[in-house]
């Protein structure tokens, strides 16, 4: 884990809701895909934990979606500005599992994470397809950077107003070898229940440290309770004890 301090490149809304963040510096570690980074913010004493969209030597992206005080201070911050991140955390995803023809799964702000791990399949020859998931048109993004990463993608939209009406769970391709997801908690508790191949999920918890010292974002496994922030934030399908 490494605090680097970090300059913001760009920051910009890509929706109404959701903004791209661009820092540039030393970060030390690269980061693996799944894994995430904590920012420091001006005046808040929490850090936002913030999962990687895609990093490279100097470079680092994060999509974030502006829902409280903090995500509104930040996306007010104008490119310049420094930020301190702790970086690497948590587990990422296993990319050996994925076999020939892995496919992702994504439902809003959980998209970010799966644009890192398409780019990192691709570069293995893997034929990547990917299934996201949206309330609504307006709040579609990254569609068009699967694309060109060369990804096969399906969107769906709650409303219908864009792509297939309906969910993610909808797009479950027959011949898959193995999925990987991130999302709300009933998406991922659906696909693991629909999806007879092996599979990894990424969590979403609020957390208060982001590396294991507080215990707040605990979920129930099979193993016992598990924090979202060092064990995770992915775990195996098998793992977790959906409850309901």
């Amino acid at each position: 884990m490494t605090d680097a301090t970090l300059t913001i490149a760009v920051n910009e809304a890509i929706t109404p809701s959701v903004c791209r963040l661009v820092l540039k510096g030393d970060l030390g570690t690269l980061p693996r895909p799944g894994q995430f980074v904590n920012l420091s913010l001006p005046g808040f004493f929490l850090r936002r934990p913030i999962s990687v969209c895609d990093a490279q030597e100097g470079r680092l992206t994060l999509i974030y979606k502006v829902v409280g005080e903090g995500t509104r201070a930040l996306c007010r911050l104008a490119p310049g500005r420094e930020l301190k991140v702790l970086t690497p955390l948590g587990t990422g995803y296993d990319l050996s599992i994925a076999g020939n023809d892995p496919v992702l799964f994504g439902g809003g702000v959980g998209v970010p994470p799966l644009y890192y791990l398409a780019k990192n399949l691709i570069s293995q020859g893997k034929n990547v397809r990917v299934v996201l998931g949206f309330q609504r048109e307006y709040e579609i993004f990254y569609e068009y950077e699967f694309t060109a990463l060369g990804c096969g993608v399906t969107v769906f939209t709650d409303d219908g107003s864009n792509g297939n009406p309906g969910f993610v769970t909808d797009g479950i391709p027959a011949d898959a070898t193995c999925f990987y997801a991130c999302g709300p908690m009933p998406m991922l508790k659906a696909l693991c229940k629909k999806t007879a191949v092996r599979g990894e999920v990424s969590l979403e918890e609020r957390m208060g440290c982001g590396f294991g010292a507080c215990m707040g974002c605990s979920v129930k496994t099979k193993n016992g309770y598990k924090r979202v922030c060092k064990e995770g934030p992915v775990f195996t399908k098998e793992e977790i004890v959906w409850e309901g």
